[in-house]
């Protein structure tokens, strides 16, 4: 905000440097932009851009200040005879360091602060500005309020506009519920002004104080709907986005703002794309009780003959987001999206193309009228947009256009960032278990592609896709194993190189020639650090217990691992001989090593580590089948708040133990309303959908069965004075269209600190893959218990996070 003052004193040839430094860390807190939007765009005339070189050395005029030295500068706000543009360059320093994470003693603020009031004497347009900003930024307490209350109100009053509706952002940014309460009614005259700076000024501060003093604004709603009738595009945006925030709780209130100005004029298109959004929530409201004609449709339909480009688009995304919306539905929406990927505007292309893409997950055929418009986007100069055009086309491709596309997007993989060619790795992915008879091309292009550079997560992506269609496409396996082999020769990365070991010790000996693997497995041997070696004696292991025939040379090659300079590969080779019986002894059966190789560890990893510790301790000799294979729920105080993103693909750890899963089916088939559904194909890890310090701590446990998703919530009360009862989740699945309710199962009761789980069930389709969001509400009755006495109870509900669910898992 303080950038037309400062011109005045840096030098043309740095003033693009200078701009750049300021408004950068102004924007990290909305110093500037937000703070005074819309009062320097109509107070103030356009400043022309200096055309500056770009081979001049960069400079910053906040290099090496400290917040000592710009504190004894501040002094010379106590000057007799003010500077204005010397305080102005104080007051950005001290924006400056504030916006940097400085911060300033009591004593320090308070200090600046009585300084900075001493300013309202001067009348210099630019160090008012520079002042309003310094006095929100230093946000003073309660009493230090009062001193400049009197100043900002007498600007609130004045005749300069500016100062009106500047001085309306600090008060109400500053002020508390008393004094509040004594600039209403000045605040309720600002919002009906002529003047739409200090209208919009009185708005916002409106929508900031809506969220501390919420009974105040609600009072001014005769005002605010009067503001939504302005013809200043800017008043009217934001008084309708006041008042929905004030009726948003009553939902026949807001059926009834739409209702009524769908059928109004609202000249605004930020006010009429803020209509349609509203329009769309009151549809999926509505959707479950009305029948017929879906309501407020033909509105929708008419936006997309606006005059204006964002009105257009935001009515054809949200006709595109429609629950169970049809091919008639989104006949016009696709039209006009498909003018818009010609457009010469990057920012409508890739709206546009964007938002097909989106369609083409549930409704491809609809967007394939567009597939020569997005061929076409596939060398636009934005990589966004072209990795979106590549992406959406794989998606609404036919079998015989798939060796086109290839060709195309061989050429515009080397011309993107890693974070683009994952989602054209994903993207292929699909396209091949879409149509398995072109796995051969498919393939080909993952290998040669795996072979250029890039980093971990990029290789990643496409080991994880090949071992994918490895498993799904039986005829791919062995043209796909090589192309791992081939790649672990060169292979940067210890991770991969250890799970796609692990991969070909599972599935290798199963192919017609296990014996041209041993070559790749044994390079590793010699040729890698410890890590990979280990795993590499692990599969040959595999390989010798899998295939009789290779046997023998397997013994030879681990006896040679026996001089390895790590113990762990010398430990291995050692374990397995022992175990193989290359030794000499024969002491395990067929059966027993074949477990020992590849079935899995039946006894959760932290009661092993427990019962290990134990063991060190005690004299006692160690017994596995002492180790309790239960699962101890984890303590509330060390629950772990939602971090890293698990991995997924190749080396996945496995959603949950097997004896976690066996007490998964237990505790479902115990259930009648659930025992119907057959046993379930998957369960997933829990998600937890509440933080660690909530009171009721929630995580989610997804069950996959063939046409049903059971959502099972995991629910612990945490505080001892409560009862909870009658508790369950209601689960609003208006983003996932393709399931359907079937029925939920409370929980009756739910004591202090006892885990307990309530369950909902949806139906989904069967053999397509369906995705959807879940938003989950908990609700319950609270009853107060103590040792001695009950007293009343009475009903909440509790918002958790948002849930995600892709099928099938």
């Amino acid at each position: 905000g303080g950038d037309l003052r400062l011109r005045n004193f840096v030098s043309p040839a740095d003033r693009k440097r200078f701009s750049t430094s300021v408004f950068i860390p102004f924007s990290r807190k909305t110093l500037c932009s937000r703070d005074l939007e819309g009062s320097e765009a109509m107070a103030q005339p356009l400043v022309k851009k200096d055309d500056d070189r770009d081979d001049e050395a960069e400079y910053s005029p906040f290099m090496g200040i400290e917040k000592g030295a710009v504190l004894q500068e501040a002094r010379v706000f106590n000057d007799p005879q003010l500077d204005p543009r010397r305080c102005s360059q104080v007051i950005t320093k001290l924006l400056y360091l504030l916006n940097q994470g400085e911060t300033f003693t009591k004593v320090e603020a308070t200090e600046v602060f009585f300084a900075v009031t001493k300013l309202f004497q001067s009348r210099d347009v630019g160090l008012r500005r520079m002042l309003y900003l310094m006095i929100k930024e230093l946000s003073p307490s309660a009493d230090e309020v009062i001193i400049v209350t009197s100043s900002l109100m007498k600007d609130m009053n004045s005749k300069t506009d500016m100062y009106r509706a500047n001085a309306i952002r600090v008060l109400c940014r500053i002020t508390d519920g008393v004094l509040l309460t004594q600039i209403e009614r000045y605040l309720k005259q600002a919002i009906v002004d002529k003047n739409p700076v200090v209208a919009s000024a009185a708005l916002v501060s409106g929508i900031h104080l809506l969220q501390t003093n919420p009974e105040v604004v609600k009072r001014w709603s005769n005002e605010v709907q009067e503001a939504v009738q302005s013809r200043a595009a800017l008043v009217q945006f934001h008084a309708l986005a006041l008042l929905h925030q004030i009726r948003q709780n009553d939902r026949l209130a807001v059926s009834k703002l739409v209702t009524s100005l769908t059928r109004g004029t609202v000249r605004s298109p930020l006010a009429q794309c803020l209509l349609i959004r509203y329009t769309s929530q009151v549809i999926r409201e509505s959707a479950s009780n009305s029948q017929g004609d879906r309501p407020f449709y033909d509105f929708l339909e008419g936006c997309l003959r606006h005059k204006a480009e964002m009105v257009i688009f935001e009515a054809a995304r949200a006709i595109t987001e429609l629950s169970g919306v049809t091919s008639r539905e989104l006949t016009p929406a696709i039209t006009v999206l498909q003018l818009f990927l010609s457009s010469s505007k990057p920012v409508l292309r890739f709206a546009a193309v964007r938002t097909l893409n989106k369609v083409a997950m549930t409704h491809p055929m609809a967007v394939t009228n567009c597939n020569i418009d997005m061929e076409s986007l596939i060398s636009d100069q934005n990589r966004s947009i072209a990795t979106l055009a590549i992406t959406t086309l794989l998606k609404t491709g036919n079998e015989s256009s798939v060796d086109r596309l290839m060709k195309q997007i061989t050429n515009f993989m080397s011309d993107i960032a890693d974070e683009f060619k994952i989602v054209v790795v994903e993207a292929i992915r699909s396209l091949c278990l879409k149509f398995p008879l072109k796995y051969r091309a498919l393939m080909n292009f993952l290998s040669n592609i795996l072979r250029e550079e890039g980093g971990f997560e990029y290789k990643k992506a496409i080991v994880d896709s090949i071992v994918i269609l490895i498993r799904d496409i039986p005829d791919a396996k062995e043209s796909g194993l090589l192309h791992l082999c081939e790649f672990i020769e060169d292979c940067e990365f210890t991770y991969l190189s250890t799970q796609i070991l692990h991969f070909l010790g599972i599935e290798g000996p199963k192919t017609s020639d296990p014996s041209k693997y041993i070559r790749y497995i044994y390079n590793r041997v010699h040729l890698e650090n410890a890590t990979v070696r280990a795993a590499a004696v692990s599969t040959l292991a595999k390989f010798g217990a899998m295939v009789d025939a290779l046997k023998p040379r397997v013994f030879v090659l681990l006896r040679r691992c026996l001089f390895d300079s790590d113990d762990e590969v010398r430990d291995r080779a050692t374990l397995y001989l022992n175990t193989l019986g290359g030794d000499g002894e024969v002491v395990e059966t067929d059966k027993d090593v074949k477990e020992f190789l590849f079935g899995a560890l039946e006894i959760p990893l932290v009661n092993l580590e427990t019962s290990l510790r134990n063991y060190v301790a005690a004299e006692e000799a160690f017994d596995i089948n002492s180790v309790p294979k239960e699962v101890k729920s984890q303590p509330l105080a060390e629950k772990k708040a939602p971090g890293k993103k698990q991995p997924t693909g190749l080396g996945a750890p496995p959603a949950a133990p097997p004896s976690t899963v066996d007490a998964y089916e237990k505790l479902l088939s115990s259930i009648p309303e659930l025992a119907s559904l057959g046993k379930p194909f998957k369960s997933s890890a829990p998600t937890e959908l509440t933080e660690a310090e909530t009171e009721y701590a929630v995580n989610v446990v997804k069950h996959i069965y063939d046409r049903h998703v059971v959502f099972q919530y995991n629910c612990t009360n945490t505080i001892p004075e409560q009862l909870l009862e009658e508790v369950s989740v209601v689960v609003d699945s208006s983003d996932a269209e393709e399931f359907s309710f079937v029925l939920s199962k409370p929980l009756r009761s739910l004591p202090y600190d006892s885990p307990g789980q309530t369950f909902a069930v949806f139906e989904k389709p069967e053999g397509v893959p369906a995705v959807g969001k879940f938003s989950n509400t908990l609700k319950f009755i609270v009853k107060e218990v103590s040792k001695t006495w009950s007293g009343n109870h009475f009903s909440c509900c509790f918002y958790s996070e948002v849930l995600g669910h892709k099928c099938p898992l």
